[in-house]
């Protein structure tokens, strides 16, 4: 019976979930309940839940985990005081005179705006409020719209500072910085096939994207570079001040993050948009997600405690490490079973409850975990944009205007979640991108020699 436990534990947190309730409780409750019946049956003892007070300590004092509040309280400061803004109205004019401009600046804003906010609801309310009106009036398809606008804002799930990235890796035991410098180029080519995208879109199908009229382009020439400019200028210093730092080696994510903070309050308040609404709005939704992360933590410490009594580990790894192709076969499964996890959990729900299981396997495989951390994140990017509960799209839909319909987005979302498909394709088979590569297991034994003192004693051999 005691083999039964771990899947029978597995399956009571699907029917929690699946019962609608909020998924921190539902981790907790079914590690507790388990926990009782572990107990009761004699399984293991009470006094092994001891451990519990000490894991939840140390999730309130991971200072890791402090870069979450800092880099949420830095984006929506920039979200809320209108920068965000003022950077697509600048930048969609200076790509607006070419087919597709406004398309090629919503890929090119959201890339800078993920590496600002880390935050994908900001990233995809800014833009769908300000873009998505002005495509629509002037001609853009309805699907196309939504779903580079949906898309682009889901660059803030893996390019740096983004939360998943931390996540990730408090959860695999590996820096921070190393994630994001693994992170950064496969984020740097994710956008570059969005645009790529954008482009063939536009010279296949051209009255989909027409240019803008020229009685809606502002100043050309110098005024409209200065102005373009006036605007990209403050989150790229900002950029370099949190990344730049990070990856020099000068700060630690934390460190990175709170100087983000505070530059975001500098920029807001020397532009004189500090106001104490903005600073109120800024910090309760950062309270909010903050709140929402560490509970989950909380939640799926009890569940994971509680499941490795079980053995649920090792359950979980002889299935893994049994699948056929070795290696490659516990990377094809996994990257499916993460991808249809997401079509019902959020990418936090999925880090803390899955990967924890995954990690071990990972490692016994001899896979670097900071590869195997970004192909995840690349991966769980698409629990935004899919449907039914594309948390990008129901962001979108909420500042939508009335003529683009639910269908809509979720049309507009498909080609854009197979090129997220294709990116983890590309990273699975060309592991350099990340900048290291898998390690394989080798079983030679290791032959260790000591040379010792020549004036030690050494006992007559016998």
């Amino acid at each position: 019976m005691f083999e039964l436990m771990a899947p029978l534990m597995f399956l009571g947190l699907v029917a929690f979930l699946l019962l609608g309730y909020p998924v921190a409780f539902s981790l907790a409750a079914n590690g507790l309940l388990f926990a009782v019946i572990g107990i009761l049956s004699g399984y293991f003892g009470f006094e092994q839940l001891q451990a519990l007070p000490e894991r939840v300590y140390g999730i309130m004092s991971n200072a890791t985990l402090l870069a979450i509040p800092f880099f949420t309280f830095m984006g929506l400061v920039l979200e809320k005081s209108g920068m965000a803004e003022e950077l697509l109205e600048s930048v969609g004019q200076l790509f607006g005179p070419i087919r597709g401009g406004l398309a090629f600046a919503v890929v090119f804003v959201g890339a800078l705006l993920a590496a600002t906010t880390g935050v994908v609801a900001a990233s995809v309310i800014a833009m769908g409020l300000i873009s998505l009106p002005i495509m629509l009036r002037y001609g853009y398809d309805k699907r196309l719209a939504s779903g580079v606008i949906a898309a682009s804002g889901t660059l803030a799930q893996i390019i740096p500072p983004s939360l998943v990235l931390i996540v990730l890796a408090d959860q695999l035991g590996v820096s921070v910085g190393d994630m994001y410098r693994g992170a950064l180029v496969p984020a740097l080519m994710l956008t570059g096939l969005y645009a790529v995208f954008v482009l063939a879109v536009s010279l296949a199908l051209p009255n989909t994207m027409p240019a803008l009229p020229v009685e809606a382009r502002g100043p050309r020439g110098g005024a409209l570079l200065v102005k373009s400019l006036t605007a990209m200028l403050p989150p790229l210093l900002l950029i370099f001040l949190v990344l730049g730092t990070i990856f020099l080696g000068i700060a630690t994510p934390t460190e990175g993050g709170a100087m983000g903070a505070v530059g975001a309050l500098s920029l807001a308040l020397l532009k004189r948009r500090l106001s104490l609404d903005t600073l109120t709005q800024a910090m309760d939704a950062t309270a909010r997600l903050t709140t929402f992360v560490i509970f989950i933590l909380i939640g799926s410490t009890v569940f994971s405690l509680v499941f490795r009594m079980l053995e649920g580990d090792l359950w979980v790894e002889g299935m893994l490490t049994a699948l056929p192709g070795g290696e490659l076969g516990f990377l094809l499964v996994v990257n499916l079973l993460i991808f249809v996890l997401a079509f019902f959990l959020d990418f936090f729900e999925i880090a803390f409850i899955i990967v924890p299981l995954l990690a071990p396997v990972a490692l016994k495989l001899g896979i670097d975990l900071v590869w195997f951390g970004v192909l995840l994140g690349i991966n769980m990017q698409t629990s935004f944009m899919h449907p039914p509960f594309g948390f990008a799209l129901f962001y979108l839909k909420s500042v939508a205007p009335k003529e683009v319909k639910t269908s809509d987005i979720y049309w507009g979302a498909v080609p854009f979640l197979i090129i997220q498909l294709l990116m983890v394709a590309a990273v699975l088979a060309f592991p350099g991108l990340v900048g290291v590569e898998t390690v394989k297991l080798d079983d030679t034994p290791i032959k260790i020699e000591l040379e010792l003192p020549g004036n030690l004693y050494m006992p007559p051999k016998q």
